[in-house]
């Protein structure tokens, strides 16, 4: 299922990851572990802010992708089902059957 998953950093918790190092480590061994269609870096509302839209094979695997964000960076950390044009698209295409 196309998973958009959202972490909002913690601004004290992850100036330390920058400093640390621990930030850039976390964020690419989350990108090499899912694979993201895509994946932006921004700010929000005064946090730094990550958003990554990937395949989630299954909710098991929510633990193990939020669990670091929230160690690392006290993070507000968000799961949604999203869809892309195709998806809109089939689905929009079933209401008329």
């Amino acid at each position: 299922m196309r998973m958009m998953f959202k972490a909002r950093l913690d601004t004290p918790a992850s100036n330390e990851a920058v400093k640390s190092g621990t930030l850039p480590q976390v964020i690419q061994s989350t990108i090499d572990r899912l694979h993201p269609e895509a994946a932006y870096f921004l700010p929000e509302e005064g946090h730094r802010s990550c958003v990554m839209v990937f395949d989630l094979e299954d909710p098991s695997q929510i633990p193990s992708i939020a669990e670091p964000f929230f160690e690392e960076f006290d993070a507000e950390v968000d799961f949604q089902p999203v869809m892309n044009l195709e998806d809109l698209q089939k689905g929009l295409a079933a209401l008329k059957r």
